[in-house]
């Protein structure tokens, strides 16, 4: 279950302002139901992308003690 700022807040910051969880959330989300989507939907798809490639992917990293190799979102 996600927690955190929903699309509505975030559709008021800039998407470099996005936190790497909410990109990851809202990246599997839209890409889950993305054939249903309108020209809108697709284009904030397309925009979050971008950004997580910007950012070089999602890193998965190295796991530890207090977390594993998966970004949770929760």
């Amino acid at each position: 279950m996600y927690i955190g700022r929903d699309m509505t807040e975030l559709t008021m910051v800039s998407k470099s302002e996005w936190k790497e969880d909410e990109l990851a959330y809202f990246h599997h989300s839209l890409q889950q139901i993305l054939p249903y989507l309108n020209a809108e939907g697709q284009s904030i798809y397309k925009e979050i992308v971008i950004e997580i490639e910007s950012r070089g992917g999602l890193q998965e990293g190295d796991a530890s003690w207090t977390h594993g190799t998966k970004i949770s979102y929760d």
